[in-house]
């Protein structure tokens, strides 16, 4: 029997750290927004005939694509904040805290930026060397993590305002730009204005994740922590979960009435439908106020809603968030595993079939890319599984706490 991956089983002899349980809750819903990824990136692959803008175009977007594409906004700042948390977990339960935790981030970080520049990338353009490199999610995590290495050293307080300032504030500096050559116009690039890099001869950066606001996010993450540390009553937890999650969701609402700040206006258009894909179009590159207003506001609900459902059944999670938290007990595999999986099949398709959309392969329709979805997702369980349960129960090999 496979034990699940919220109950760590033994460690080998030579850990000299004690198992520790996770909560089903975060694993679950950091299982969730893998998912609805995996989803986004079957229509990067094969649905990519359909161009999607940021913001989607509501005038040349079907519904179908664009409520897929909008359900997949979720994933980075959900899976971002839960790093922050999980950074304040994994602090908690070392004798020395904040150090132990600082180290770990900051030597994490910069793996993830290798990792995102070599096998990452390799994954997406399959060329090498490469022309062109696009410093996306893996990147921004990265660096997120590298400098909340810092911020751990700061008051809760401090640290709830700094993270505030970058959530709410980055957007006041949407009018500021660089020129190409400017002494700023590359550290302003990777912070907040999304464009090109010119690295090298034949080399270009593309930051595609500017990571200011993700810095916010992240630090927001680590300063929620101590809901969730050990001793803190439950009942309470899930309280200010729902406060939060509202609260939120009440901010998107106001903001997105008022029609201003921090985000290209709505405008009714022909019918209901239409009109609330012009109200729900909000920006990700890099994400507005009110695009993390949305989707975190919906992820603390939904991490709520998680653990009132384990709690009602006596601690163990129903059967669907037992699954989800697999994929989230090792997301960085799933991350990995899933896109050469993706870029084979894909390779594959061609090769029988050839270039049915134009210059790309491609389905006719959504429906296929969600049937996609789910086989996949079914199909990348066991290894998935697998691996979790290694990496859970062979705590003495210290470089798998990185994956």
């Amino acid at each position: 029997m496979t034990t699940p991956p919220w109950q760590l089983p033994p460690a080998a002899a030579a850990s000299s750290n004690p198992p520790r349980a996770r909560m089903p809750s975060i694993d679950a819903l950091r299982g969730l927004v893998m998912v609805f990824m995996l989803l986004d990136h079957v229509r990067e692959t094969f649905f990519l005939h359909a161009q999607v803008s940021d913001p989607m175009d509501v005038t040349s977007t079907g519904p179908a694509l664009f409520f897929s594409r909008l359900l997949s906004h979720l994933c980075a700042p959900v899976f971002v904040f839960l790093t922050g948390l999980s950074a304040f977990l994994y602090a908690s339960k070392q004798v020395d805290g904040r150090a132990t935790a600082s180290a770990f981030l900051f030597k994490r970080g910069l793996f993830l930026v290798v990792l995102e520049l070599t096998l990452v990338n390799f994954a997406w353009t399959f060329q090498f060397p490469p022309s062109v490199i696009y410093l996306q999610v893996i990147w921004a995590i990265g660096l997120s993590m590298i400098a909340l290495a810092a911020l751990v050293w700061l008051p809760r307080a401090v640290l709830v305002a700094i993270g505030l300032a970058l959530v709410a504030g980055h957007n006041l500096l949407d009018d500021v730009h660089f020129a190409a050559g400017h002494a700023l116009s590359v550290p302003w690039a990777i912070l907040h204005d999304r464009g090109w890099i010119d690295a090298a001869e034949g080399l270009r950066l593309r930051t595609s994740y500017p990571v200011l606001p993700w810095i916010g996010v992240i630090a927001l993450g680590y300063a929620a922590g101590p809901w969730f540390a050990a001793g803190f009553d439950a009942a309470r937890r899930q309280r200010l979960l729902a406060l939060t999650g509202l609260g939120l969701l009440a901010g998107f609402a106001v903001l997105r009435a008022l029609n201003g700040y921090g985000e290209a206006p709505w405008m009714p258009q022909n019918g209901p439908l239409a009109t609330l894909m012009s109200l729900l179009n909000i920006t990700k590159y890099p994400p507005s106020l009110l695009f993390l207003l949305l989707t975190l506001g919906v992820g603390l609900l939904l991490l709520r809603l998680f653990e009132r459902q384990a709690q009602a059944r006596g601690g163990e999670p129903p059967r669907a968030l037992r699954v989800l938290a697999v994929f989230g007990a090792a997301p960085m595999f799933f991350y990995l595993l899933h896109l050469y999986v993706l870029k084979a099949l894909y390779l594959a398709a061609v090769g029988i079939w050839g270039l049915n959309q134009g210059q790309y392969f491609g389905f006719d329709g959504m429906g296929a890319v969600w049937l996609a979805m789910a086989v996949l997702a079914v199909a990348l369980y066991v290894p998935v599984r697998d691996f979790a349960a290694f990496k859970a129960r062979r705590r003495d090999i210290a470089w798998l706490k990185y994956l």
